[in-house]
């Protein structure tokens, strides 16, 4: 190869020396060169900037004069200083030129140049107006300036495949994508090259022999933070119900439902993806978890209110019958009407019960008793009709509650006065004709009044409650009573 290189170069050196008097002009260059009209020769074109994915598998690409190499990224490139890469103004003719093409393609296959360095091209020669080699290279003599463009432009010069020659008279790229000379298939895009064209997928397709498929880019992580939608030649996120989309289209973000569309009734508290509800006190939610609903106190239990348990909005009331009042929100306690306000005359005393108040006679004595202090009235001996009638009788008064827990010691009879050599006997004279009562002695002085019967009021009970004393000797005797006032109030507070 090197012997033909070395024949070509001596050609070229023969033809030169019988043309001295005239300038050679070439506008069409060897594979791997283009022409440079400012320069008028031909220069290297650089295929690993032009030519795209020129290497495939890994490989690294390496320009070099006419050619290009795919070359290990490991690998390592020498250049023999010795002999220096020459550039070429013109592109090779004769049978030199097509020997020089063929050594610069055997050396971009093998990459192995004996000796070292890479061959940039073979050498052109000079001759006459001739086409040689396969490129079909036209070699025209012009004895004008070398540098100056052909004057006549009605002279036809002849250009590679993929060129044409422009109003300069200068063969230039043909952009078939844009001339419609390309076979591109409609889902591709034309993309022009020097002398050539090719043809790409749209964005978001990929090649699968000569047709165009749809890249599914759902199926390449990571590209959306929930959920990826494919789409023809493209794709899109979305995120879960309670997210949004960032500014960046790929990010979810929290919505804060309470801030951008409160639906709660009453409080809203906002989660991660979602939002919860909660009403005030008093009020439950409703079945669609937004609404809050007024809870009735009263119904959900009997025990709230010791009376009556009245529901409101959000909360409940307790009430109590008349002559009664709420105290610590729930309880009924007896309103002294005694003390406040009531309708009792100069003459009577007022005595107040459990729900109410009563009025009686302040002297209650009657004929042949005498008062003789408060609520004790006395009938003298010396007025005979006192001999039959107890010797004093003592008028008191009490309340109790509707519905008592029976047997219950309700009130206590005592004497007054002690007598020597005395025997006391109690009973109940009168006013219990139901059997409500059971007078209990408890000493021989005094005797318990005991409640045996449930009462229900408002009832009004009045039971006599006698003490007879009599000597050891039987020669004296006496008695007294004590008239009890039982008033059953209306509830069981």
């Amino acid at each position: 190869m090197l012997q033909t290189l070395f024949l070509s170069m001596l050609t070229l050196a023969l033809v030169k020396s019988q043309y001295t008097e005239e300038t050679i002009t070439y506008t069409q260059c060897t594979d791997g060169y283009e022409w440079d009209p400012i320069r008028q020769q031909c220069k290297d074109i650089d295929e690993c900037d032009i030519v795209p994915d020129a290497c495939k598998g890994g490989m690294k690409c390496v320009n070099h004069y006419g050619g290009y190499l795919c070359l290990p990224k490991t690998a390592q490139i020498i250049v023999n200083n010795e002999h220096p890469q020459q550039e070429t103004p013109a592109a090779e003719a004769s049978s030199g030129a097509t020997t020089g093409t063929v050594a610069a393609r055997s050396m971009a296959t093998s990459g192995v140049v004996p000796g070292g360095g890479f061959i940039a091209s073979a050498t052109a020669v000079a001759g006459p107006e001739v086409q040689t080699g396969r490129n079909n290279f036209v070699i025209r003599r012009n004895p004008a300036d070398p540098q100056r463009i052909p004057s006549n432009p009605s002279h036809r010069i002849q250009c590679a495949a993929g060129y044409e020659q422009s109003e300069h008279n200068v063969c230039q790229d043909i952009d078939e994508c844009t001339s419609g000379t390309h076979n591109c298939r409609a889902d591709q895009v034309c993309i022009n090259l020097r002398g050539s064209f090719t043809c790409q997928c749209l964005p978001g397709y990929q090649k699968r022999g000569e047709q165009c498929v749809d890249i599914d880019e759902c199926t390449v992580p990571p590209y959306c933070h929930q959920r990826c939608v494919n789409t023809p030649g493209s794709f899109y996120c979305q995120c879960s119900p309670g997210f949004q989309l960032a500014a960046n289209n790929y990010t979810c973000v929290d919505i804060n439902e309470c801030d951008a569309s409160n639906q709660c009734a009453q409080q809203c508290y906002n989660i991660l993806g979602s939002f919860i509800c909660q009403c005030n006190q008093g009020y439950e939610l409703s079945s669609d978890r937004l609404n809050c609903e007024d809870i009735d106190e009263c119904r959900t239990s009997s025990y709230l209110c010791q009376y009556q348990c009245v529901n409101e909005p959000g909360k409940f009331s307790c009430m109590c019958p008349q002559g009664y009042q709420v105290v610590r929100s729930r309880t009924c306690q007896d309103i002294n009407e005694c003390e406040t306000t009531n309708e009792c005359r100069e003459d009577e005393m007022c005595w107040n019960y459990h729900g109410g108040f009563r009025c009686y006679p302040r002297n209650p004595c009657q004929d042949p008793y005498v008062l003789t202090s408060e609520n004790r009235c006395v009938c003298p001996v010396s007025n005979t009709m006192c001999r039959e009638l107890p010797q004093s009788i003592v008028y008191k008064y009490m309340s109790i509650r509707s519905d008592r827990s029976v047997p219950s010691d309700i009130f206590q009879i005592q004497a007054t006065t002690i007598y020597a050599n005395t025997i006391n006997t109690f009973r109940i004279k009168s006013g219990n004709e139901n059997g409500e009562f059971y007078l209990r002695q408890t000493s021989p002085v005094s005797a318990m009044l005991v409640l045996v019967k449930s009462l229900s009021g408002p009832r009004e009970y009045i039971v006599d409650l006698e003490m007879m004393t009599v000597n050891s000797i039987g020669t004296f005797r006496t008695s007294s009573v004590l008239r009890l006032t039982i008033i059953v109030g209306p509830f069981s507070f």
